[in-house]
């Protein structure tokens, strides 16, 4: 009884954190996104979508994506005449960059500086479309889309747009409940059976290959599953109750910025008609080399502020 009770107030005040993060944001922005202010935005971006292989047009996805989430830059990649390899291009950028506002901004809530998300999220996007732009010489042909739903709805009038707006904010702290509670019940339930000591020991592994101490596994974990800005419940609670030091909690944010959600943000790129299998593999392989470099440049910086600071200490006596 008391597990289902803390867990429950621990989903219960996750959900009001988070929730007045998400609420807010997902309200100015789905008014914005009614306004000629994201058309604005679109034009703005053209002039980039050149150096990376892509049509003026694809600013569109990319712009709402970024703004709003991964549904709604497909449902603008679904408006666009596109060839494949732009569609793939696409693809990789929204997986690594996609609603910015809200998940950066839970992020800092874990502890994490926003602008260290936003450098290593747009800059993956930015490099990784250079590079397949330029190494790929395929995929000139049309893309063909299946059926998903997700477009971003036209609405008129003031009052529409901001009950639009409220109603889709107030679904999303609905849906955010919805996920947070029963996975917060779920993991007292498995702390308070020693089950986390064991999916430690499964994972430490994993966590110790990517410069990681193994009480990260549970943080790394929800965010592989479930993704930064739904996670984000677990990973807090995470580092207040397993004492994860700072070093591992921006590695393992710097694994997961490259590579969350990885079940749902590649299965709903399917119907876009590009594979998904390379998709995958890009975005895993770029998270694994790049948190495996910043894991070992700050192990040698450490080396070195220690070995000067026992050097001074030695000098001084």
């Amino acid at each position: 009884m008391n597990t289902l009770k803390n867990g429950l107030k621990v989903g219960l005040n996750t959900t009001w954190v988070l929730g007045k993060i998400i609420f807010p944001i997902t309200l100015l922005v789905t008014i914005l996104g009614q306004t000629p202010l994201m058309d604005w935005l679109v034009k703005l971006a053209e002039p980039l979508m050149n150096w990376i292989g892509l049509s003026g047009e694809a600013a569109l996805p990319l712009v709402i994506g970024n703004f709003l989430n991964l549904y709604a830059g497909i449902g603008a990649i679904l408006s666009l005449d596109l060839t494949v390899k732009e569609v793939f291009i696409l693809a990789v950028m929204l997986s690594f960059s996609h609603n910015l506002l809200i998940e950066s901004s839970v992020a800092t809530k874990v502890g994490i500086k926003m602008w260290i998300v936003l450098v290593v999220r747009i800059g993956l996007a930015l490099i990784s479309a250079f590079f397949i732009s330029v190494l790929w010489k395929g995929g000139s042909e049309k893309a063909v889309y299946g059926f998903i739903s997700g477009t971003e709805e036209q609405v008129n009038g003031f009052w529409n747009i901001l009950w639009h707006g409220l109603e889709k904010g107030f679904l999303g702290i609905v849906q955010l409940a919805a996920i947070v509670i029963p996975l917060m019940i779920f993991i007292q339930i498995m702390k308070d059976l020693n089950w986390l000591a064991v999916f430690s020991r499964w994972m430490s592994p994993i966590t110790r290959s990517l410069g990681m101490k193994p009480n990260t596994s549970t943080t790394l974990a929800a965010g592989i599953l479930i993704g930064l800005a739904y996670g984000a419940g677990v990973m807090m609670q995470a580092v207040k109750e397993d004492g994860v030091e700072k070093k591992d909690l921006y590695l393992a944010f710097i694994f997961l910025v490259s590579c969350h959600a990885v079940i749902e943000d590649t299965l709903i790129f399917i119907p876009l008609g590009i594979p998904v299998w390379p998709l995958l593999a890009i975005r895993l392989v770029v998270a694994i080399l790049l948190t495996m470099v910043v894991a070992f440049v700050w192990n040698r910086v450490e080396g070195k502020n220690v070995y000067r600071h026992r050097k001074e200490a030695n000098y001084e006596n």
